[in-house]
């Protein structure tokens, strides 16, 4: 990542403004046992409080890495029941990087942030439909299925 990814313009933008970025060896105590790293490049998103919300291993390029990151901030602000800020994370996710591989679980997430701050379970329906159509074979699309009856 540090020949490709890293260097890139959006890539710096994006983590300059978004992330405190912290780089750590693989094998340095007490951080890699604190978090199970394992392999490397290990990206984890944490919040505020030092818990993780989101995690990726291997390389990502980057028009991976930046929807990747984002949806760790939405997770983050998602399983912090800050639902407003997770949609409009998401929104953004899925507004610039339709084509990525965190988009399913961004409409996947999207759906049940709706439900969440709502009650109304007509988003998680709306998610697997978009799903299913868009992303027939992702795992998110299998399990947003027992939602088609909603």
């Amino acid at each position: 990542m540090d020949a490709v990814t890293y260097p890139n313009d959006r890539v710096i933008f994006f983590i300059t403004e978004n992330m405190i970025p912290l780089r750590v060896a693989f094998d340095a105590q007490p951080l890699s046992a604190d978090f199970n790293i394992k392999w490397t490049p290990a990206i984890i998103t944490l919040d505020p409080d030092g818990n993780e919300h989101h995690r990726t291993v291997g390389f990502l390029a980057p028009e991976e890495l930046i929807p990747s990151l984002l949806l760790g901030i939405g997770k983050s602000y998602f399983e912090t029941d800050q639902f407003d800020k997770a949609l409009g994370t998401l929104e953004k996710l899925l507004g610039e990087y339709t084509e990525s591989g965190s988009a399913p679980e961004a409409i996947y997430l999207r759906g049940v942030c709706r439900y969440k701050s709502t009650q109304n379970p007509e988003p998680l329906k709306a998610a697997y439909e978009q799903l299913a159509a868009e992303y027939p074979s992702s795992d998110w699309t299998k399990r947003a299925y027992p939602y088609r009856l909603i």
